[in-house]
């Protein structure tokens, strides 16, 4: 397992170089204790998101979201909305199936927002992890703690000849839904 820092690169490939085939991108949080107005029982959840958006060139293809599961092609799915972070273990998860990405997606980005406004400084513990078909952890991404905006690009996948490359993007962000701040994300591609 990778623990990437902003500007990480690394190949999507088995050992052997063999390209990898299927991954599942997890997101974890925590709601940092004592966040919130006035620290109370009162205080709202965080509820952050997990988003996967393709671009054909700098032409946005399709995503995948809370409010939109699946993209057209059927290579990534995302497999369903935590508005709390409470529990173990991955609270969102995305799947891509890189076989299946259309032929003219080039990247795809992946985002982390927080649908309420909540700036990031309200969560503890959070990361992303990149997993392979195997259930074996390749990469993972720790959310730096203490971030004054609602989102977070983590990183970005891309083509590199026959297979694909991940690269650490790192990047506090304002947005809270993907689809409303699309000019922010394009910058990104």
């Amino acid at each position: 397992m990778i623990e990437l820092q902003r500007g990480d690169e690394m190949a999507l490939a088995r050992d052997d170089g063999a390209p990898l085939g299927r991954l599942t991108m997890g997101l974890g949080w925590d709601k940092k204790p004592g966040a919130g107005f006035m620290s109370g029982a009162n205080t709202p959840d965080v509820d952050l998101d997990a988003s996967a958006i393709q671009y054909a060139g700098d032409q946005l293809f399709d995503l995948a979201f809370f409010n939109h599961l699946e993209t057209r092609d059927g290579s990534i799915a995302h497999l369903g909305d935590n508005i709390s972070g409470r529990g173990e273990g991955d609270d969102e998860q995305i799947t891509i199936d890189l076989a299946k990405v259309y032929p003219r997606v080039d990247t795809i980005l992946f985002l982390v927002s927080s649908y309420q406004g909540h700036t990031l400084e309200w969560v503890a513990n959070a990361y992303c992890r990149l997993v392979d078909e195997d259930d074996e952890e390749i990469a993972r991404f720790t959310l730096t703690e203490g971030v004054p905006r609602t989102g977070f690009m983590l990183a970005k996948m891309f083509r590199d000849g026959d297979g694909w490359r991940l690269k650490a993007i790192g990047q506090g962000i304002a947005v809270t839904v993907p689809t409303e701040s699309l000019d922010v994300l394009a910058r990104f591609v």
